[in-house]
């Protein structure tokens, strides 16, 4: 039997490891000045520590989850995380042409855990 923590800190290393390299790749929208080189220097330096937390998901989660299915959920985690993000820092509405879109990737995921069809 799998340890619950096994199973479970793969999907917290990676939900916080989102959080990260969302506020890298979007966090700049709402900056409104400065040389786009110094925009991409930032981003390069909150990036370093999603690694830092994104590798070890990977490396422990191998233990317990394909490389697929630990790709699968990345995914899903970050249309999540971007969901909130969007809402909570970018000020934008979510459609329901976002959700289904979501929902068709979540969808996705879900195939490549259910196994071989």
């Amino acid at each position: 039997m799998t340890p619950a923590w096994t199973l479970a800190a793969p999907v917290l290393l990676l939900v916080a490891s989102n959080v990260f390299m969302t506020f890298a790749w979007y966090g700049h929208l709402k900056v409104d000045r400065g040389p786009l080189w110094a925009i991409v220097l930032v981003s390069w330096g909150i990036a370093f520590f999603e690694y830092w937390l994104a590798v070890p998901a990977n490396r422990i989660g191998r233990a317990v989850y394909e490389p697929a299915e630990l790709k699968a959920m990345q995914e899903v985690i970050t249309l999540v995380v971007f969901a909130v993000f969007s809402v909570l820092y970018l000020g934008e509405k979510l459609t329901l042409n976002h959700g289904v879109g979501f929902a068709f990737i979540a969808l996705g995921a879900w195939f490549v855990f259910k196994g071989p069809l």
